[in-house]
C-alpha cells in the first residue's frame, strides 16, 4: 500500500489515541554509495527502505516504536501508547504549535540515486587518477553517497507533513610519505542533490595531491599561545562543535553546570560577535521547511552583540525551559527519535576585510578547512587542515596543519 494511503488512514487514528499526544513518521529512501581505499574500487552498491516510527506522550513519559513492515500500524500505535504509559509520572509538557498541512519538493530536478553507478564511478575513477599522478602519495580514500528521502509527519494534533530531500556527499583524503615522515590532507564537499558541483572537482583534488605532498617539507609551528584567524570552513566547525552542541537545549536542560554555563545575557565576546542557528537558508544541506516534530524552521540567534540570547529547542525542551520553540528536533531517520541538534550554524559576516583583519598581527597563525576534531563540555581540539605564518600583518610561510586546543569560556 501507498505511503498516501497508509497516512490517510492512520491521521484518524492518532486523534482518537489515549495520549496526550502521538506523531506518526512514515519514511521511504533510496540511497547509493561508492567508496575506494587506495587505488581498488572497495564497495559499490544501491538500496532502499521502507519503515516509520511511533512516538507518544502520557503523562510526561515517552513511548518510541520503530518498524520496518507496514503492517498493523495502529497497533504500532497501541504499543507506543503502553510505553508511554508505564513511564509516565508527571505533567506533559509540550510547547504549542499550530497543526501543519503541507507538501514540500526537494526543489531539484531529478534523483541523484537514479543516476547509473557506472556513470558515478566514470567521475570518481578520473579523481582517483589525479591523486595517484604523484609518486609519494602513500594511500588515498574517496567515499561518495547519495539518498533521496521522502517523509510523512502525522500528529494527533492534526499536522500532516509531506518532505522529499536529496542529498549528495563526497570526501576525498589523501596520505603522502617520504623517509618515514607522514602527512594527510582532505576534501569534502556536499550538496542538496545537484552532482554538478560534485562533477567539476579536478583542480581542487589536483591542489589536494599536490598540497599533501608539499606538507613533507613544510616546517612545523612551535607550541605555544598565539593570535588565530580561521577561514570561513574552519569558523563554521568551530562553532558547530566547540560552542553549538552547548546550545542544544536537551543537554542544557539535563546538566546542571552546563545551565550555569550558558545562562542567557552572558558575555561571551565583543559586540561584533553574532552566531546565527537556521535551516531556512536555501540550498544547504542543513535546511529544510519542518523539523522533525512538524514545527517551522527557524532563525535563531544563539550570540546576538557578543551576549548568549538563544538556544536550540524541541518541543518539549522549549516547554520546560519557558523558551518558544526554535525547530531543532532532528532525526537521523526512521529508526530514531528526533532530538535537538543544529542545522545550519555560523559567525555572521562583519564589515572588517581579511586585511585589516590580520593589519596588526605580529605573529600569528592563519588557519583554513578541517580534518578531525573533538570536544568536551567547554573544552576543545580541533585540527586545522591548512596553516600559515603571520608575520607583521603578512600571510607568510605554510606550516603542517597545526591543532588548536582551548576553552570556550
Amino acid at each position: 500500500m501507498a505511503l498516501e494511503n497508509i497516512a490517510h488512514e492512520l491521521a484518524e487514528r492518532l486523534k482518537q489515541g489515549a495520549a496526550d499526544y502521538i506523531e506518526v513518521r512514515l519514511e521511504e529512501s533510496q540511497t547509493s554509495h561508492i567508496t575506494y581505499r587506495g587505488k581498488e574500487l572497495e564497495s559499490i552498491g544501491r538500496s532502499e527502505a521502507v519503515g516509520g516510527n511511533v512516538r507518544a506522550m502520557v503523562k510526561g513519559g515517552w513511548g518510541f516504536v520503530s518498524f520496518n513492515s507496514l503492517k498493523d500500524l495502529p497497533g504500532r500505535v497501541e504499543m507506543a501508547i503502553r510505553q508511554a504509559g508505564l513511564v509516565g509520572r508527571e505533567k506533559s509538557q509540550l510547547a504549542a504549535v499550530p497543526p501543519v498541512v503541507d507538501r514540500v519538493l526537494a526543489g531539484v530536478e531529478g534523483n541523484p540515486v537514479a543516476i547509473p553507478l557506472a556513470e558515478k564511478k566514470v567521475m570518481l575513477d578520473e579523481y582517483n587518477e589525479i591523486i595517484w599522478r604523484n609518486p609519494e602519495i602513500q594511500t588515498a580514500t574517496i567515499g561518495y553517497g547519495d539518498s533521496r528521502k521522502r517523509t510523512i509527519f502525522l500528529s494527533s494534533l492534526g499536522s500532516h507533513i509531506e518532505q522529499e530531500r536529496l542529498d549528495i556527499t563526497l570526501r576525498v583524503a589523501a596520505v603522502a610519505a617520504r623517509d618515514g615522515d607522514v602527512q594527510q590532507a582532505g576534501l569534502s564537499v556536499g550538496s542538496r542533490g545537484d552532482l554538478k558541483p560534485i562533477r567539476q572537482l579536478h583542480r581542487e583534488v589536483e591542489r589536494l595531491s599536490r598540497h599533501v605532498v608539499a606538507l613533507l617539507s613544510a616546517p612545523k609551528a612551535k607550541g605555544g599561545e598565539y593570535t588565530v584567524v580561521l577561514d570561513p570552513v574552519l569558523a563554521g566547525v568551530f562553532v558547530h562543535e566547540a560552542f553549538g552542541h552547548l546550545s542544544e537545549s536537551d543537554f542544557v536542560y539535563e546538566n546542571e553546570r552546563l545551565r550555569e554555563l550558558m545562562t542567557l545575557g552572558k558575555q561571551f565576546g565583543r559586540r561584533e560577535l553574532n552566531i546565527v542557528d537556521t535551516a531556512t537558508l536555501p540550498g544547504l544541506r542543513g535546511s529544510y521547511k519542518y523539523d522533525d516534530e512538524g514545527v517551522p524552521a527557524t532563525r535563531t540567534y544563539l550570540i546576538r552583540e557578543g551576549k548568549l540570547v538563544g538556544r536550540l529547542h524541541s518541543r518539549e525542551t522549549a516547554a520546560k525551559m519557558k523558551e518558544p520553540p526554535t525547530g531543532n528536533a532532528r532525526a537521523v531517520s526512521y529508526r530514531y527519535p528526533p532530538i535537538v541538534r543544529m542545522t545550519n550554524t555560523f559567525i555572521e559576516p562583519g564589515e572588517v576585510s581579511f586585511a585589516d583583519m590580520i593589519s596588526d598581527i605580529k605573529e600569528g597563525i592563519y588557519v583554513k578547512n578541517w580534518y578531525g576534531g573533538t570536544t568536551s563540555m567547554e573544552m576543545f581540539t580541533f585540527s586545522a587542515g591548512e596553516a600559515y605564518m603571520i608575520r607583521n600583518g603578512q600571510i607568510a610561510e605554510a606550516l603542517r596543519p597545526v591543532v588548536l586546543t582551548g576553552n570556550v569560556f
